[in-house]
């Protein structure tokens, strides 16, 4: 399971283990992999610590706009929802996008007046710090501070995305991946990034492996990163060795861009990798007393 960008340590690598330990008790229940991925995600929703849910950050409009995915590699069904407003967890959507519909991705004001017809209530996820936050990023931008254009300040503001994630697999060798977020403040209004999109952010199959990637969302998409990633899996590789080869190709080919992945094989091996330090994550096996955070490795 993890976050970003946030520190490793501290309150948010403390939280990062509190929500994994909310799905190491599902799985110890019982539960499948898909119930605590959800279950653990959920928790991270919840927090407004995190940009997934609840305090999640404002777009250009001063909106909030959400993306998740969900994947079940047992039955290879997959739900998810993009640029969705007023729900309280994005995550627990894309499953029922998955579960009671017969699409994938569902979008915008439409997915949201699906989700009252499926029964989530409207609610307001804004907290008054993130309003407070947006009006004064909107106020650099309309002042031009160190602005050159739009696009050189949406790579600046790319150090404050926030995403969380978690894969697991079960007692049955059932693999889930899911991952949830609020985009990049001050997107473009009806901006989907990678967390909306099956194969980029999240993938899993249970003859390879399962993984839930945050980073630099249009990289991640236009490499169809998960999927590439679990199909290297599949092929052979172990979680570790993939996971680091794909962060190391992205550093030679884009020049560092911000990414940090969380992968399991085919084997049950977890793999992690990143580029950067600011990554809150959590892992737990069965034989551990309890989950351990802060143990990727960066590569630079």
């Amino acid at each position: 399971q993890g976050g970003a960008i946030n520190p490793s340590d501290g309150e948010f690598g403390d939280t990062a283990i509190r929500h994994l330990q909310v799905g190491v008790d599902v799985l110890k229940g019982g539960g499948s992999a898909l119930d605590t991925v959800i279950a653990v995600v959920t928790s991270a929703e919840d927090d407004p610590l995190y940009h997934a849910g609840t305090g999640a950050r404002l777009n250009l409009k001063g909106q909030i706009e959400f993306d998740a995915t969900i994947m079940d590699g047992a039955t290879f069904e997959a739900g998810a929802v993009g640029g969705i407003q007023r729900v309280k967890n994005p995550i627990q959507v894309a499953k029922a996008v998955m579960d009671e519909t017969d699409h994938v991705l569902l979008v915008g004001e439409e997915a949201e007046t699906i989700a009252r017809k499926m029964g989530f209530e409207e609610f307001d996820p804004e907290l008054p710090h993130r309003r407070e936050e947006w009006k004064d990023l909107r106020a650099k931008i309309l002042s031009g501070e160190e602005l050159g254009g739009f696009y050189s300040y949406w790579k600046k503001i790319r150090k404050w995305a926030d995403t969380v994630g978690c894969c697991a697999v079960d007692r049955d060798g059932n693999f889930a991946a899911g991952t949830s977020s609020g985009g990049f403040p001050l997107k473009m209004p009806g901006r989907v990034g990678d967390v909306g999109v099956i194969g980029a952010a999240t993938y899993a199959l249970n003859e390879a492996g399962a993984i839930t990637i945050t980073g630099a969302g249009e990289l991640v998409i236009k490499t169809c990163l998960g999927y590439q990633v679990v199909q290297n899996m599949k092929a052979g590789k172990s979680a570790q060795a993939a996971a680091e080869e794909a962060v190391k190709d992205l550093n030679a080919r884009f020049d560092n861009p911000l990414m940090f992945l969380i992968c399991i094989d085919k084997d049950g091996n977890m793999g992690s990798a990143r580029n950067v330090h600011l990554t809150p994550h959590a892992h737990w096996q069965e034989g551990m007393d309890a989950p351990e955070g802060n143990f990727a490795p960066v590569l630079e």
